[in-house]
């Protein structure tokens, strides 16, 4: 069964229209009642649950069905709904993560409208404030409720996506004022390989035991790996100059803790990058090509290892990236007007 199969399946596998009180409260469809406020959507589950879907599906012109997991039991959650309905803007509790399984999905996100099409997903923060543009054609969504704490532990594993691990930096600055959100395309034609994933934590929703948080956890980040790898994300511009100077920051963390060996190939594989984004990058952030940047940070360290040490010189130049001594001191001679002994010898005294 496919990910739209499974979503229709869970939605349409009963007449039940009992709601549980927590999902009740939730309010799936809230219309817009002024153009001018917005309300704060709780998180609907216990502490202990630490990731709900919601499972919606616009399924005529101006009716809506739904359903939400975990879940005692089935339920369905049936609505009609007037032309040119949009919900009352809101934020969350909680780190949105939608997928559009079929039809165009609308939203109005920081006062401009969105369009989303099939296989494109979006990240929304707790403090973004959106709201739902219904359409009158068949459209499919499956929305992912992630807690703080399990998408922050995500996080801190080591995800190989700059753009998401900015969005979790920028966000954890300050949960309560930090609006971003990140639109994510499919570089493929293709959109089935995120699929299989999201069915799986659909599943496994559905279940509930006393392993599910662990497993969510790792379907989670494994959803994570994914869009780093296969997909492109649109950025705002405020993201764009944030990503791009954490992005300096690691990639000078890396580059500064593999001196000895580092690479444009050791960047790409690390970073996912082809090599010339490297060069703008830190052009942009330092005025210096990679080459330079790599021949600066190298000659700090060598200044600081013949200043705080008592290695030999060779040592030193191989320590820092150069096999050949002759010229790791033509450079740094050229650098300082000093050969490194003179440079180690006049910091002495």
């Amino acid at each position: 069964m496919d990910l739209l199969e499974l979503i229709r399946n869970f939605i349409y596998s009963t007449e039940n229209t009992e709601i549980p009180e927590n999902y009740e409260n939730f309010r799936i469809l809230n219309p817009e009642y002024s153009p001018h406020a917005a309300e704060r959507k709780p998180y609907p589950l216990s502490p202990e649950h630490q990731l709900f879907a919601l499972l919606w599906e616009q399924s005529g012109p101006h009716s809506l069905c739904a359903t939400m997991l975990p879940r005692e039991k089935p339920f369905l959650y049936r609505t009609e709904f007037p032309s040119d309905t949009r919900t009352q803007m809101h934020s969350h509790d909680y780190i949105e993560l939608f997928y559009v399984a079929s039809g165009e999905y609308r939203q109005k996100i920081l006062g401009k409208e969105y369009t989303f099409r099939p296989g494109e997903l979006c990240l929304i923060d707790q403090s973004c404030q959106h709201q739902e543009i219904l359409s009158t054609g068949r459209t499919t969504v499956l929305f992912l409720g992630v807690s703080p704490s399990i998408f922050d532990s995500v996080m801190k594993l080591r995800i190989q996506s700059v753009h998401i691990s900015s969005f979790a930096k920028i966000a954890a600055l300050d949960r309560k004022s930090t609006q971003e959100f990140l639109h994510f395309h499919s570089r493929h034609a293709s959109h089935g390989t995120i699929e299989p994933t999201l069915a799986a934590l659909l599943y496994e929703l559905s279940l509930w035991d006393e392993d599910s948080p662990q497993i969510c956890r790792g379907l989670l980040r494994r959803t994570f790996h994914i869009l780093s790898r296969q997909y492109e994300i649109s950025l705002s511009q405020r993201q764009k100059i944030d990503a791009g100077w954490i992005l300096f920051q690691e990639i000078s963390e890396f580059i500064a803790s593999h001196l000895d060996h580092v690479s444009l190939a050791m960047l790409s594989r690390e970073f996912h990058f082809q090599d010339d984004y490297f060069n703008r990058l830190l052009k942009s952030q330092t005025g210096m090509t990679y080459t330079e940047y790599l021949q600066a940070m190298r000659l700090k360290k060598a200044e600081s290892l013949l200043q705080n040490t008592d290695m030999r010189i060779e040592q030193i130049a191989r320590a820092v990236g150069y096999s050949n001594k002759g010229y790791f001191y033509k450079i740094f001679t050229e650098q300082h007007r000093l050969t490194p002994a003179q440079f180690r010898k006049s910091f002495r005294e």
